[in-house]
C-alpha cells in the first residue's frame, strides 16, 4: 500500500471477475475519494488509479451524486460507456480473471484532502518507481 493512503480511515475493497455485476459487487461510498485497480493473477499489479470530487474555493466539496460507487461503475473508461460494460470487455481482451478494487474517502468530515491530490500523489510514486503510469491510466 502507498504510504499515503494509511491516513485515511473510511476504506474498503472488493473483488470483480467477468462474471460479476460491478453495480453488485462494488462497496464504495457515495463520498469522496481515491481508488485503485489492481490486475490480480500470479501476480497482483497496479493497473488504475482515479479520484472523485473537487474541492472549490470556499473549501467545500462539490461531488456528483453517487460519489465514488457512482465513478466506479458509472464512469467512462476505454469507450463512451459506464465501466460496467468497459471493464469486463477490457479484462477479456487483455486476460485478466480478477480485479480487486481499494477505495479511500480523503475528504468527509474528518480529513480534508484534496483526491486528485492524492491520485497525483500515488501516481507520482507509481512513475517514480516504473517510469510510466499505470496501464488503464491514460494521462494525468
Amino acid at each position: 500500500m502507498y504510504k499515503e493512503l494509511k491516513k485515511f480511515k473510511v476504506s474498503n475493497q472488493f473483488s470483480f471477475t467477468t462474471e460479476d455485476s460491478l453495480a453488485e459487487v462494488c462497496n464504495a461510498s457515495e463520498g469522496s475519494g481515491v481508488f485503485l485497480v489492481y490486475s490480480v493473477g500470479d501476480e497482483k499489479e497496479l493497473i488504475m488509479v482515479g479520484s472523485t470530487g473537487t474541492v472549490q474555493n470556499n473549501g467545500t466539496l462539490k461531488i456528483k451524486n453517487g460519489g465514488l460507487k457512482d465513478k466506479i461503475v458509472e464512469g467512462h473508461q476505454f469507450a463512451k460507456t459506464g465501466r460496467k460494460y468497459s471493464w469486463p470487455a477490457q479484462m477479456k481482451i487483455e486476460d485478466i480473471s480478477t480485479l480487486e478494487v481499494v477505495w479511500y474517502e480523503t475528504f468527509n468530515d474528518k480529513t480534508k484532502v484534496i483526491p486528485t491530490f492524492v491520485e497525483g500523489q500515488v501516481l507520482q510514486n507509481f512513475l517514480d518507481e516504473n517510469g510510466r503510469l499505470p496501464k488503464w491510466n491514460v494521462a494525468f
